[in-house]
């Protein structure tokens, strides 16, 4: 069975730092591209970043570019977002996604398995 399980959210002042991480289990986890979303309260559920296989490549969502840097460790079954400089509009419910696939990686319909998300709320 997989399971995907977020760690690292919580309550922040803008202008900090947090690292959220995802710790994966039950598939082989080198073989799936990962990616990050999240979803505010109101909205629809957005891509912020992926990382292929490897770590190789990454892609970023036009409002983290610079802020933001996903990460993975394929001997720890785990993926990582670091987020700087944080700002209210990232407060939203963050959640670890993995895919076979290897493109289409910004869309939620190309993620085979899902995690149940951590809370990350930005103060002003």
């Amino acid at each position: 069975q997989v399971q995907m399980v977020e760690s690292g959210g919580g309550l922040v002042q803008a202008g900090d730092s947090l690292r959220l991480s995802c710790a994966a289990s039950g598939l082989i986890f080198g073989s799936y591209s990962m990616g990050w979303f999240r979803q505010a309260p109101g909205n629809q559920r957005e891509f912020v970043a992926s990382i292929s296989w490897s770590g190789s490549s990454t892609y970023y969502a036009d409002s983290v570019k610079g802020r933001f840097t996903i990460s993975r460790d394929n001997a720890k079954n785990a993926v990582y977002l670091q987020m700087n400089s944080l700002k209210p509009e990232d407060t939203a419910v963050y959640y670890c996604a993995a895919a076979r696939a290897s493109r289409g990686l910004g869309f939620e319909t190309f993620y085979d398995y899902w995690g149940q998300g951590t809370q990350v709320t930005v103060s002003s």
